[in-house]
């Protein structure tokens, strides 16, 4: 019993590969538009909210990932590549180095861009999909990255609204003072649930201190009188909810 898929004992130069090869061709004007249209649309709602990476770059790399799988086929039926997935793996590999531009630390700590990073991880797969002829999955894609992107956000703030942590990022001119910090919290009643301590490199070898603490506490709890005695502590440079 012979159980070898037909598909796999068509040689390239037969007539049904030829006959793909031109359906191919025509149909390469679709695809690209449809490319356009779906990087638009997810580079559009980051173009809104003033991401680093927008609307054209969405499409930019939507477009460049669909031209690659459109070669690899076009070489695939020109009989000069043998292996169809191996541009298409370089896309999806090489897309971090762009997305890493736009993940920001900011100096309190603060962890920006990576929802745009990974939107444009996301984009670069739809554009080898659309460039593979899938058009099904291409569209229902790009609606749900726009579900996750538009919708959802505001599913993620209800539950960041129910989380009792709150984050404070204090800057202070000498190690010692980490401790009068402390004091003045537990002074409060309020519990600590974690800290993380940084040096930040100065002028003339000089260094100072930041930390970002993790407080158990409401929004009630922690009223701007707090922030004034911690910001009032000596040595204390700066205190600030995150």
């Amino acid at each position: 019993c012979d159980t070898t898929h037909p598909a796999m004992t068509t040689p390239l130069y037969s007539p049904a590969a030829a006959d793909v090869n031109k359906d191919t061709s025509r149909a390469t004007p679709g695809r690209l538009t449809l490319v356009v249209i779906c990087g638009g649309l997810i580079g559009a709602e980051r173009e809104v909210k003033r991401r680093p990476a927008g609307f054209r770059t969405h499409i930019l790399i939507c477009l460049g990932s669909a031209i690659t799988t459109l070669t690899s086929q076009y070489l695939l039926f020109q009989h000069l590549y043998n292996d169809i997935a191996r541009l298409g793996a370089q896309v999806i590999s090489g897309i971090g180095f762009v997305g890493a531009g736009t993940i920001i630390v900011t100096r309190d700590k603060r962890v920006k861009g990576l929802t745009t990073a990974a939107g444009l991880w996301a984009a670069a797969i739809i554009g080898l999909v659309c460039g593979a002829g899938y058009v099904e999955c291409a569209i229902f894609a790009t609606a749900m990255v726009l579900v996750a992107e538009l919708l959802l956000i505001k599913i993620e703030y209800r539950f960041a609204g129910k989380i009792n942590d709150v984050n404070l990022y204090v800057e202070y001119a000498h190690a010692e003072v980490i401790e009068n910090i402390l004091r003045a919290i537990r002074d409060k009643g309020i519990k600590l649930g974690g800290i993380e301590i940084n040096r930040i490199a100065g002028k003339d070898d000089e260094h100072h201190y930041c930390a970002v603490i993790t407080l158990r506490a409401n929004k009630k709890q922690m009223d701007e009188d707090v922030i004034k005695e911690l910001n009032g502590i000596e040595d204390v440079l700066t205190v600030e909810e995150l």
